[in-house]
């Protein structure tokens, strides 16, 4: 029988009976339900982890098989190289590039490590998965040690399109490296056009069609393989949590008041300070809504050891301040900023009780919180989601109020429109956008991704 090996950067070890949130709860329901391993870093930093072993334990059917990394690897490897210059590339972002050779050599270096420690863990009949940007070098490193396994990558940001990826030191070869693989998977169509063209103008691959590759006389198949969640799952669980006690509390304290709602990582290109700017605007501009609306922003912080997220920090702290103490009132604050992250339970009953879920990212992969929104809403009455145009789930959600993030006026205007609207549109759009996401189901999106792996593996 066929086993799921899984390799990303970090591994979610269940701990205390937890589990893991998110993606992480689709990759392994995968493994639980193929066979599997789940290979990676365990989270944890030590002087001597270069020259220990992989630990390797088995919990709820599933094993997991990680390595440490040392204080240097952690520094260089992961805040420097993968999220210093590797996210804000992938991003489009430029201004928030940091570059320093010893990241890139130490990246390079962690890549190996990792192969090293899972070639022996390997077996005949695996069909090995690599996720994500911290890992672009390990289908060239695995197949230069022989592995002739099906091999599968998918990128879970955005991909940047060619004259972006020229600003990569190394560009060229993450490309080839990549092309290793046997299967690209992408978020959008978009990304998967831009990987295309950059590696037949970049690295001398050959488009047989817009899902095939020839290079070095290999094929490699490209496709896109949008992100989902499990919808129904998510709005029983908003509609459980509608009566929990925290909800009556927020519900208490809205006094009446429209309740504009916004979750994510505090992370540069979550496009926050310009969300803030729009928000501002559309108490300048449509003065009557003082008072009308309240908007709670959660941003967990993350990262912060990274210098462009302190200076975000800084900035946010700056711009809230100014905002409630400009337009706030005795009785009234109009922006709640939190800054520690919440039971997901809680998130869904809170997109339940927001008349407007305002997700704005500068650029997003899938952004499944707007999916999240969606399905967490009453159908009688439900919320409407304004959406950056930018983020992966606009092309599937095409119905909600799409914006430009960074045009403030743009956002007011749109603010405004999702609170004047009548229940009949609100009702008409929440419709089109749940069916885009009602029939597909996150771990339906991992299953097709193996699938056509492994059919074109047999290719």
């Amino acid at each position: 029988m066929k086993r799921l090996v899984i390799v990303s950067n970090r591994v979610p070890v269940p701990k205390e009976g937890l589990r893991p949130g998110g993606l992480a709860v689709v990759l392994k329901d995968l493994l639980a339900r193929k066979g599997g391993m789940w290979f990676g870093w365990n989270g944890t930093c030590h002087p001597d982890a270069a020259h220990l072993p992989p630990e390797i334990q088995q919990a709820e059917g599933v094993e997991y098989a990680t390595i440490g990394l040392t204080p240097a690897e952690h520094r260089n490897y992961y805040t420097g190289f993968s999220n210093s210059t590797l996210w804000p590339l992938m991003h489009s972002l430029p201004e928030h590039i940091h570059f320093e050779r010893r990241e890139l050599a130490t990246y390079w270096s962690v890549n190996e490590r990792f192969c090293e420690n899972l070639l022996p863990l390997l077996r005949a009949e695996d069909v090995i998965w690599i996720h994500d940007y911290h890992l672009l070098p390990l289908p060239a490193l695995l197949r230069r040690h022989g592995v002739r396994q099906p091999i599968g990558f998918f990128l879970h940001t955005p991909f940047p399109a060619p004259d972006m990826l020229a600003t990569a030191p190394d560009g060229g070869t993450f490309l080839r490296d990549l092309m290793k693989a046997d299967l690209l998977g992408f978020q959008t169509a978009d990304d998967t056009a831009n990987f295309i063209f950059a590696a037949t103008r970049k690295a001398g691959a050959i488009a047989e069609d817009d899902s095939t590759l020839t290079f070095e006389r290999r094929r490699v198949h490209v496709g896109t393989f949008p992100v989902e969640i499990d919808p129904q799952t998510f709005a029983q669980t908003a509609v459980t949590a509608a009566g929990s006690a925290d909800l009556r509390r927020l519900s208490g304290s809205l006094a009446g008041r429209k309740l504009i709602f916004g979750v994510d990582r505090m992370d540069p290109t979550k496009g926050l300070d310009h969300r803030l700017a729009g928000y501002e605007r559309l108490l300048e501009t449509y003065p009557r809504r003082e008072r009308q609306v309240t908007f709670l922003q959660i941003a967990a912080e993350s990262r912060t050891d990274v210098p462009s997220y302190q200076v975000l920090r800084n900035k946010l702290e700056h711009q809230i301040g100014k905002l409630n103490a400009h337009k706030g009132q005795a009785d009234w604050t109009p922006l709640r900023f939190l800054t520690r992250g919440s039971p997901r339970p809680t998130v869904a009953g809170y997109m339940r009780l927001a008349d407007i879920g305002y997700i704005t990212p500068l650029r997003d992969g899938m952004n499944l919180v707007a999916k999240e929104f969606i399905a967490a809403q009453d159908p009688e009455n439900p919320g409407v989601l304004i959406l950056s145009r930018l983020a992966g789930a606009a092309k599937q959600l095409e119905a909600a109020l799409l914006v430009n993030p960074l045009d403030h006026d743009g956002m007011a205007d749109a603010l405004e429109r999702a609170l004047a609207m009548s229940p009949e549109e609100r009702r008409e759009r929440w419709q089109a956008c749940w069916n885009s996401i009602a029939n597909r189901t996150a771990l339906g999106w991992g299953l097709s991704f193996l699938n056509i792996l492994e059919n074109a593996k047999r290719r």
